[in-house]
């Protein structure tokens, strides 16, 4: 299979005429002024002269609502692209929007001109929770949306935000649940962080609004990924994309950010994995003071943990004195293996497997 790749163009803010509360595009996504539609064959020119020739390349308009754009400057950007897609340089064409700026004749340009995939800001599926965030939709006009986006046979995305004014963890797992109904064909997840220069911030200033802990936000994502998992949903992205002005201490006020918030997630994951393992097994195996873990060896460090923190976790939890992490290339991905020798992984259990016990043990 060849690797996907985006070319992304970011137009911050253009075309949507909301300020949600958490927003701020100008910072996120490091861009003050949008590109022109006549600097997007320079940006993607200078993104092909870097990407390996097997790759299948999607150009992504991602920042602001692209379908509230002004028509004839959505179809300017469109035709910019227009070229390298009829060269074949590059494959498709990605963008995202908002639920209430999708009706027949935005998807029928968007049709027209190469666009393969609609990624939708949807955030939450609670009526409550987005009437706090200032989103001025409500979760009916969400399953509108992706009905109509579905009639026309693009690709669809959905975005979710955790840890919203007004969001819990139960509201979180309904949301997800909900999510699944729609069968999107992607999902990504962001924990709401406190920016700079929005109601937010505001609100957060004057101890009307507390961000979720890391560990919570953690947590939570870990959870709906594993239910979008168990319906075979990709999660192609966990946690915001850490830019420089977003690092900076001007831009971030607060929030559960981590620059490698989505390995966190698979770390815990790892963790639940081994512990369910071991558990499972424990009356068939031979543990004493010993025991050794197996995992593909790209998957080392999701096992082994931040600061080895699954190692002494496992040790504590399964009163084990040494737990030592072995490499094994004949493992798949996700699978973790494990033996009471260095010989040999005696019992293993595939992510595919964990996922198949999850309805039955995850709230």
């Amino acid at each position: 299979m060849n690797r996907h790749i985006n070319i992304p163009i970011f137009i911050p803010h253009l075309g949507c005429p909301f300020d949600c509360i958490f927003c701020n595009q100008k910072k996120i996504s490091s861009t003050i002024n949008p590109p022109e539609p006549s600097d997007v064959g320079e940006i993607i020119e200078r993104h092909l002269k870097t990407i390996a020739v097997d790759s299948e390349i999607e150009v992504a308009f991602f920042g602001g609502s692209f379908t509230a754009i002004d028509e004839d400057l959505q179809i300017a950007y469109l035709e910019a692209v227009k070229p390298y897609l009829k060269s074949g340089d590059i494959s498709s064409i990605r963008i995202s929007t908002r639920p209430d700026f999708i009706d027949k004749s935005i998807l029928e340009l968007l049709n027209q001109y190469g666009v393969k995939t609609i990624e939708l800001g949807v955030q939450s599926l609670s009526d409550e929770v987005l009437k706090k965030s200032c989103r001025a939709y409500k979760k009916d006009d969400v399953f509108k949306a992706v009905h109509l986006i579905k009639a026309h046979n693009f690709n669809l995305g959905i975005q979710l935000m955790i840890g919203l004014p007004g969001d819990n963890y139960e509201l979180d797992m309904l949301t997800t649940k909900e999510t699944i109904t729609l069968l999107p064909d992607m999902v990504r997840i962001y924990p709401t962080l406190v920016i700079r220069d929005t109601d937010l911030a505001m609100t957060y200033d004057k101890g009307l609004y507390e961000p979720l802990s890391l560990d919570e936000a953690v947590t939570i994502t870990k959870h709906m990924y594993l239910q979008f998992r168990v319906y075979d949903i990709n999660v192609i992205r966990m946690g915001l994309y850490p830019s420089e002005d977003l690092l900076s201490d001007d831009t971030l006020i607060a929030g559960p950010f981590h620059s490698a918030f989505g390995e966190l997630v698979m770390q815990e994951i790892f963790y639940d994995q081994a512990e369910w393992l071991v558990e499972s097994v424990k009356d068939k195996a031979h543990f004493t003071n010993r025991l050794y873990l197996y995992v593909n060896p790209r998957d080392i460090s999701k096992m082994i943990g931040n600061k080895k923190q699954n190692i002494s976790k496992l040790k504590k939890s399964l009163q084990i004195e040494e737990i030592i992490v072995k490499s094994w290339d004949s493992l798949e991905q996700n699978s973790i293996g494990i033996s009471a020798d260095a010989i040999y992984p005696e019992f293993i259990l595939t992510r595919e497997e964990y996922l198949e016990i999850l309805p039955a043990t995850l709230v």
